[in-house]
């Protein structure tokens, strides 16, 4: 959120030392790094979407997870800040580490404060923000401008650890920062701050975040965000042409507002317009336009609106029971730069297609592992990425959608890559990529790369769009993969299709395959196990109809023992350049429901082995092909 101010003191004051105590009761097991490096940068989760301790995602229904249910002076601090809360975690920056640079761009920290308490902290521990900088001192609680650029720095040798909650606020929380202070500014009233000592028999209620993602973006909002944007933009000839594209857009969807509301079948118009202004804009050269804290004014749009204003096809028709899009979206903090566009000044000119060079794509069945190989790749240097699944990307395009194909599957042929589909698939992904560093890529050709398990069954499709795409076959132990699907069905984390016509029993999670209809009645081991099947099937044949240079195979586990070596294998296949060293272990990936372990989905055993030997010829097939190149 942005603040009048870089800091704000607010005056509420805790035990350090009761926290400390506290947490060191959790085992060192639970913290995990918050990247991708070994940068001294990791976290404890608290608060998180439907309680789940490995889950980063900044949409959904926020619970505490089994580490805060341990602690019960952190709750009580939590509790204190009369706050309703969302994400919530332990951040911890080891010494003469730093977290770089950045704006807390992403849509979720839009409205939302970023509470700091210092738990373990030393005189050497800096906090930048915009042209200010502090010591946030152990047992204080402040907030900052998440909109202004900030960056901490732990110039000492020992590990610093705050306790971080971001929160809309409430009535007690108001009343609260009414009464802060900032550094360098004359207080209005005394300075007194309450503290919250420990009250072990206590009870703390706390208040959960349930709402944070719309379905579909009301054009109350949506004209918020355009009006505040433009309101920081640094000048430009162009911005009066872009302000009244902007203006058109908003009228245009309140239009639709008006007809549809969150309704699903309003969904193709409400798309359509968003592809149209999409293409006008960039045609205005909104690309260019910079914003005061010095990112890209389109990308923050893209963040605060185009991104967000309409869910994926699998969100629409949920807001009676959820009030929201799946969590899918959100994504993590964004770093500033400029994206490309037109060098014209206010005048439109056609998009200019943008030119792609051998596009990656991971291929593989549901809970095989690709978003873990998906981030280790993306750090590649010569990588770009949308940064998560780009389901919007093909499901969002005129006709693409199971729904406009009489829920047949996600099944997509060479067919169904016209000319005019294809061009318009490649703007919109290249709409959205960026580097590993969240910038825009600026010239030459695009070395993107993508992972959507739906992606398995559009070989054919892709193929055409992208002729000279290369195709990474991920392979996982089938009773790893079908316990995962399990658990994941179980979760409701992964529904794609909640009102499937004719299915009978969970809503329907994961990609849709052509046999779906043929699983309707069976007992859900039956139905990951069909899932499972039919994909690897489609998929090893239209791996096996490219070229042979085409495609490489991997084996999960093999990738797991060496990740060293099997990344650089297939940086060589994909020719990417590589200046990273991985270790020995990678972190958990950002899906992961609980950690692994061997053995873990013998839980399902009654429910899987049946299937083990039924699919022994497809499961060798597979295994031969993870060894391919």
């Amino acid at each position: 959120m942005k603040l009048q101010v870089p800091f704000i003191q607010l005056p509420i004051t805790f035990d350090a030392r009761a926290l400390q105590a506290e947490i060191e009761s959790i085992d060192e097991g639970a913290w995990r790094g918050r990247t991708a490096r070994e940068d001294g940068n990791s976290a404890l989760t608290l608060i998180t979407a439907g309680g789940d301790a490995s889950d980063d995602a900044l949409s959904g229904e926020m619970r505490a997870t089994p580490w805060l249910q341990q602690l019960s002076y952190t709750r009580q601090v939590l509790a204190s800040l009369g706050a309703t809360l969302g994400r919530a975690r332990l951040m911890r920056l080891n010494g003469q580490a730093e977290v770089k640079a950045h704006v807390d761009i992403n849509y979720y920290w839009r409205e939302r404060m970023r509470v700091h308490i210092p738990i373990v902290t030393t005189p050497e521990v800096r906090f930048q923000c915009g042209e200010g900088e502090t010591h946030m001192g152990a047992g204080e609680c402040w907030i900052f401008d998440t909109w202004r650029r900030h960056r901490v720095v732990n110039g000492g040798m020992a590990q610093r650890v705050h306790l971080v909650v971001d929160t809309v606020g409430g009535e007690h929380f108001w009343e609260l920062l009414v009464r802060g202070r900032s550094p360098g500014h004359a207080l209005k009233v005394p300075w007194a701050p309450d503290h919250v000592a420990p009250a072990p028999e206590a009870r703390h209620e706390l208040s959960f975040e349930c709402f944070n993602v719309p379905v579909v973006m009301s054009p109350w909002e949506l004209r918020e965000h355009i009006v505040f944007l433009l309101g920081e933009a640094v000048g430009d000839s162009r911005l009066p042409a872009i302000q009244q594209a902007l203006l058109r857009f908003a009228r245009n969807w309140h239009a639709l507002w008006s007809a549809f509301g969150a309704a699903a079948r309003g969904r193709t118009h409400y798309q359509a317009l968003l592809d149209r202004a999409t293409c006008e804009l960039e045609g205005l050269g909104i690309g260019r336009i910079g914003l005061k804290n010095e990112i890209g004014l389109w990308h923050a749009l893209r963040s605060h609106v185009f991104d967000m204003a309409l869910a994926s096809e699998e969100g629409l028709g949920q807001q009676d029971v959820h009030g929201q899009a799946p969590s899918s979206r959100g994504g993590n903090v964004a770093v500033p730069g400029p994206g490309p566009g037109d060098q014209g000044r206010g005048h439109a000119r056609p998009v200019i297609e943008p030119r792609f060079h051998a596009p990656i794509f991971i291929v593989s069945p549901p809970r095989s592992g690709s978003t873990l190989l998906f981030e280790t790749l993306v750090q590649s240097p010569d990588i770009v990425s949308l940064g998560d699944e780009g389901h919007r990307v093909v499901e969002g395009m005129e006709g693409l959608a199971p729904f406009q194909r009489d829920f047949h599957s996600n099944r997509l042929l060479a067919a169904d890559a016209s000319e005019e589909v294809c061009r318009q698939l490649r703007l919109r992904f290249a709409q959205g990529l960026r580097d590993r560093e969240g910038r825009a890529p600026q010239d030459g050709p695009l070395r993107m790369l993508e992972k959507t398990p739906k992606n398995s069954l559009r070989v054919p499709f892709l193929a055409r769009a992208f002729p000279d795409a290369r195709f990474i076959y991920l392979h996982r132990e089938l009773g790893q993969v079908l316990g995962s699907m399990i658990d994941g069905w179980e979760s409701g984390r992964f529904v794609m299709y909640p009102d499937l016509p004719g299915w009978k029993g969970l809503p329907w999670s994961f990609l849709l395959t052509p046999n779906w209809r043929g699983l309707i009645g069976r007992e859900l081991g039956d139905v990951v196990a069909g899932q499972w099947a039919s994909t690897t099937q489609t998929l090893l044949d239209d791996l096996e109809a490219l070229p042979p240079d085409r495609w490489i195979g991997l084996d999960h586990d093999r990738f797991l023992a060496d990740p060293e070596g099997e990344t650089g294998r297939l940086c060589a296949f994909s020719q990417i350049g590589w200046d990273r060293e991985l270790g020995q272990t990678l972190p958990l990936s950002r899906y992961t429901l609980t950690p692994p372990s061997v053995g873990k989905w013998r839980r399902h055993a009654s429910r899987i082995e049946p299937s083990l030997e039924r699919l022994r010829s497809l499961t060798d097939r597979a295994s031969q092909a993870s060894l391919h190149g």
